[in-house]
């Protein structure tokens, strides 16, 4: 199977490591120091997630005890319940790079656009300027926001279905108007965001001087005769039979008639859901992915994928299903599953036994049996009880040719070779130094983290993330040659430029080891995303949201 790309591209990358980048912090949302100014976008955003985290915490049964009496107990209390819903979870670039959509625990999708671009005018100075690398400085604002989601009860299997954001993914724009898909664990929802002009009607006894903008019955309403009028636009000397069928007007026309004025008051963003997809997962969905072809999507949960129409919300195809006969002799999951960047037929995912496999919907209806499996095998006497749990991939990634895909698993970062299903090319060790804390490690929860990875637009970056709110850039080498980058004595910055800003959410004195090693676990980056053309990142950390650039 050609997974597209070319052997010139290899030998490019062959030739030499792309230069270091250095990364500079630009701006960052969701987080205020003590005295610093919020935009009046942003106002809107924290008050719209004050009001949320309020409803949260004010659910309470009949004779539970005051809001008043309850915040009395102590700020520490309230610190328990009302973070959860501000927490990004979900966070995605459209193809533009112009616009940035992130998914919250709350349900809510927040949307950013880019001024940066916007702001340059015509003049060949300005775009002269905006071509020069060294004085590009990508801004976003913020631009509207919209509940996708509500927390919902299946009364059938006694299950509450949380509102939170799984995945967001974007879709092709048409019309001025901006299209994406967004999932929770059960129900995936296609919106609309668009601007609309807001129209308001003048009041009934407006000017007749206005009353023009209506057409001929509003011209016609304004009499140019002295004759006398009745109060309710009768003539005294009226030959005209009201009963008749054909009604007429009199010569003069009805001076008192006024016809109301519609007016426009400027524009507003709205946020309309055009589809509802539900009722085809009975497990958590991880992944939904759009198809090149523009018209489809698949979404996975741990044992299934479907394949969908945009157009159709009503039935869905099961390409992949997993499911044994007997659930006791199941082995593995589906975690991610992603089409290929440009052939419409192809889509790999991974599984928690840490392989991915690639299909070919050409094959068959269901497809069960893969074209290509990418597995790294197991080292002689390396087994122990966390080997499956750190094997298993928590996100995959096509780079943008579709010739390599980028996997993460708890310790490393893997690049394959679709053409080459015997290793990985490159290997990236990114959590080796916590493999002695794997029992703490173990009993926080804290090695089931999900960490999220990205390829920069030219494929020759990737990035992921790590605990104390760091993410690491890597140089990804796409020579043929298999490569296995050296074990670090301190976390991940060894193995490329790495983007800090660390936040302390949690413990003020996190745990140490002897080489400096921070084992602070409540301070993650999970969800990131590289811009699809420029060398940008964007990082959620919490309920804050970091914007770097080289």
């Amino acid at each position: 199977m050609d997974g597209g790309g070319d052997g010139g591209e290899v030998a490019s990358a062959a030739a030499g490591p792309p230069t270091p980048l250095d990364w500079k912090f630009s701006q960052v949302f969701g987080e205020r120091t003590a005295g610093e100014e919020v935009q009046e976008g942003e106002r809107r955003w924290f008050l719209a997630s004050a009001t949320l985290r309020t409803m949260k915490v004010t659910r309470r049964p009949p004779g539970s005890p005051s809001l008043a009496s309850e915040e009395a107990k102590g700020e520490e209390k309230r610190h328990l319940f009302m973070p959860r819903l501000d927490i990004i979870s979900a966070i995605e670039f459209d193809k533009t790079g112009d616009h940035l959509a992130t998914g919250d625990r709350g349900g809510r999708v927040v949307l950013f656009e880019r001024t940066d671009t916007k702001e340059h005018g015509g003049n060949r100075r300005d775009l002269e300027r905006m071509d020069y690398p060294g004085s590009r400085h990508p801004e976003f604002r913020y631009k509207t926001e919209f509940q996708s989601h509500e927390p919902e009860f299946d009364y059938l299997k006694s299950l509450e279905i949380e509102e939170k954001i799984n995945k967001i993914r974007w879709c092709q724009a048409a019309n001025g108007a901006l299209f994406l898909l967004s999932t929770n664990d059960k129900t995936i929802k296609f919106w609309k965001v668009q601007e609309k002009k807001v129209k308001k009607i003048a009041d009934m006894n407006a000017d007749p001087s206005k009353a023009a903008g209506n057409g001929i019955v509003a011209s016609s309403s304004v009499s140019s005769s002295p004759k006398q009028c009745l109060a309710n636009g009768g003539n005294p000397d009226r030959s005209y039979n009201c009963l008749s069928n054909d009604l007429s007007f009199p010569p003069g026309g009805i001076p008192s008639l006024r016809l109301p004025v519609v007016t426009s008051s400027g524009t507003s963003l709205l946020a309309r859901c055009r589809r509802v997809y539900a009722h085809a997962h009975d497990y958590h969905i991880n992944s939904i992915s759009n198809n090149s072809d523009g018209e489809t999507f698949i979404s996975a949960d741990d044992l299934r994928i479907n394949l969908w129409n945009l157009e159709i919300s009503n039935q869905s195809f099961n390409i992949v299903d997993v499911k044994p006969a007997n659930m006791e002799d199941l082995t593995e999951v589906i975690t991610s599953a992603e089409f290929h960047p440009t052939h419409c037929n192809m889509l790999a995912y991974s599984s928690s036994k840490g392989s991915i496999r690639l299909i070919d919907l050409r094959q068959s209806a269901l497809c069960d049996s893969h074209s290509k499996i990418f597995e790294e095998p197991e080292a002689p006497g390396s087994r122990s009880f966390f080997t499956e749990i750190i094997a298993s991939i928590s996100d995959i990634k096509f780079a943008k040719d579709g010739r390599h895909i980028l996997s993460r698993d708890y310790m490393t970062l893997k690049l394959w070779d679709i053409n080459m299903d015997s290793g990985p090319v490159a290997t990236f060790q990114v959590h080796e130094y916590l493999r002695p804390k794997l029992c703490d490690l173990y009993e926080n929860d804290s090695i089931f983290d999900k960490f999220e990875c990205c390829l920069s637009g030219d494929g020759l970056r990737v990035a992921t993330g790590s605990y104390s709110t760091e993410a690491t850039t890597l140089e990804a080498s796409k020579n043929p040659m298999r490569r296995q980058v050296q074990t670090p004595t301190r976390p991940s910055r060894s193995l490329g430029s790495s983007i800090t800003r660390v936040v302390r959410r949690g413990s003020e004195s996190p745990g140490v080891d002897a080489n400096g090693n921070s084992f602070d676990f409540t301070t993650k980056l999970l969800h990131l995303a590289w811009h699809p053309s420029e060398n940008s990142i964007a990082c959620a950390a919490a309920n804050s949201l970091y914007m770097y650039y080289a």
